[in-house]
């Protein structure tokens, strides 16, 4: 497997209101209030948000309750790759159980996902408006 970059870091966040205190006002970083704070105008980093734990759950799993008989994830990391399918066969080939199958999110980005022993959300994806190149 080949990967490309680290597409997007996002700490899954209980509390909106604590999280926001710390990165936007303490950190300062440059992002907006809102259901997902985000930004993709940090050098070093594709994209850096603060995801809520129901969105994270709604994703993965299509509702607003992360599963009790999994780990709650504290985070999530995407690495992008050239093609999510191949990846997402390999890691299972490896013994990997994946939290979902390769899929679209309505943002458009092609994701797979699975839960790393430590409970990090880990994403292997292709996110279109990272490239350069007319696929995005």
């Amino acid at each position: 497997m080949q990967v490309l970059f680290v597409a997007g870091f996002a700490t899954i966040v209980r509390d909106m209101d604590a999280s926001a205190a710390l990165f936007i006002d303490g950190l300062g970083l440059p992002m907006e209030r809102g259901d997902y704070p985000s930004t993709d105008a940090i050098a070093g980093v594709k994209h850096f948000g603060l995801w809520p734990l129901a969105q994270a759950a709604r994703s993965c799993f299509g509702s607003e309750e992360w599963p009790a008989d999994l780990p709650v994830p504290q985070a999530t990391i995407e690495f992008e790759v050239p093609d999510v399918e191949a990846a997402a066969r390999e890691l299972e080939a490896k013994g990997h159980r994946l939290v979902h199958p390769t899929r679209t999110e309505p943002w458009k980005q092609v994701i797979a996902r699975l839960l790393s022993p430590e409970g990090l959300l880990v994403g292997v994806c292709h996110t279109p408006w990272l490239h350069e190149s007319s696929d995005g």
